[in-house]
């Protein structure tokens, strides 16, 4: 099943296409795009071996000159080095303004191919094919790119819109079950804050720690629902001068944990995960939403096999140090993203240190993970 989703921008909108099978018409997707005609692919190894072939033969076919760069996996190369290679390689092949990034692989491939489009020459032409379930509903789409300073995670970056996200639901096949449930996360957190229905229909499914376990038509209202939230939440405020900061719900806690564990402990999912159950916990202590609303948050989380502690050995006051680094932080105050009621929150930087640090403290309990 096949479905379009418009990104209605000021100086340019995009189209978000969902098709099975759609890598194998990469190229086709992109020809009436005028994308010019060298294509700089940029991936990571392993999704090179997956699809890197099917990739390069659906752009050959449809008359482009395709030059690959190739990343090492993981969010800890995330960084100027791995940027360097891609100008050294748009250098070496003479990339044009016209020419085109295509983004092969999950977040930490787009953020870096979108940061390297951004700026070669001032700005050419993106494409995203997102391989993993994180970036085809959240990371692909909104035209934020990046890479991470030793000191936090994203500090560098660009606001930089696709031409096109190719989602081929059918790549998640090889996709691990980690990496599932790391995605399910940002599904998730669109059921909080923009649509309560997709949170109902995950609540009602038996099992979300393992996509094969997910009908292909709760995949697909997955991916379209979550892809619909993004867009329409991008179109009414592209560079988060209000509206979008809502998107960042988890991520103010999840990517102080994130950079405090080197992006070794846990993933990206999984960190915005801790940062939901915690931004609950604070709204909790604060009377915006209620005790049955964070537990049914808790609970999906858990049947999602999400961790809903904060890994060992991590320190309160060094999370609370690192608050203070975030991008969201206005005049000294830390901005968070808390929930009012299942489908809707609320951004404000009236938070107490004291009641943050009473739910970090909570949530060092060790607990038992699923899966």
């Amino acid at each position: 099943m096949k479905s379009v989703i418009c990104v209605e921008l000021p100086q340019q909108s995009y189209e978000i296409a969902i098709a099975p099978g759609g890598l194998t018409h990469l190229g086709n997707w992109m020809q009436p795009l005028k994308l010019g005609e060298k294509v700089l692919l940029v991936s990571n190894p392993m999704i090179l071996k997956q699809y890197g072939e099917r990739a390069i033969a659906a752009l050959t076919e449809a008359g482009f000159q395709v030059i690959q760069c190739t990343l090492p996996a993981g969010e800890r190369y995330k960084t100027l080095a791995s940027i360097q290679k891609i100008y050294d390689i748009a250098l070496e092949n003479r990339l044009e303004r016209a020419s085109t990034v295509v983004a092969l692989g999950g977040g930490v491939v787009g953020d870096m191919a979108g940061f390297a489009a951004a700026t070669w020459l001032r700005g050419i032409n993106f494409v995203q094919v997102p391989t993993s379930l994180l970036a085809m509903v959240d990371a692909s789409i909104g035209g934020k790119t990046g890479v991470n300073h030793p000191q936090g995670k994203n500090l560098i970056g660009a606001f930089h819109q696709p031409r096109l996200v190719l989602i081929d639901p059918q790549v998640l096949a090889t996709l691990p079950p980690r990496e599932f449930r790391a995605g399910m996360a940002e599904v998730i957190k669109y059921g909080v804050i923009w649509d309560a229905g997709l949170f109902a229909h995950l609540e009602a499914a038996d099992r979300l720690d393992q996509q094969r376990y997910i009908s292909e038509e709760l995949l697909q209202t997955i991916l379209t629902c979550s892809c619909q939230a993004k867009a329409h939440v991008v179109g009414k405020d592209e560079k988060e001068a209000g509206l979008r900061a809502i998107l960042n719900y988890g991520h103010t806690i999840g990517h102080a944990v994130e950079s405090l564990t080197g992006y070794r402990v846990v993933n990206h999912g999984e960190a915005v995960a801790i940062g939901m159950m915690a931004a609950g916990e604070i709204a909790l202590a604060l009377n915006l939403w209620t005790a049955a609303e964070q537990d049914r948050q808790r609970l999906l989380l858990k049947k999602t096999g999400l961790p809903i502690q904060l890994p060992t050995g991590i320190e309160i006051e060094a999370i609370l140090e690192a608050l203070q680094t975030d991008k969201k932080v206005k005049s000294g105050r830390v901005r968070f993203v808390l929930p009012t009621q299942i489908g809707t929150v609320t951004v404000t930087d009236q938070v107490p240190s004291a009641v943050i640090r009473q739910v970090l403290q909570q949530m060092q309990t060790p607990c038992t993970q699923i899966g």
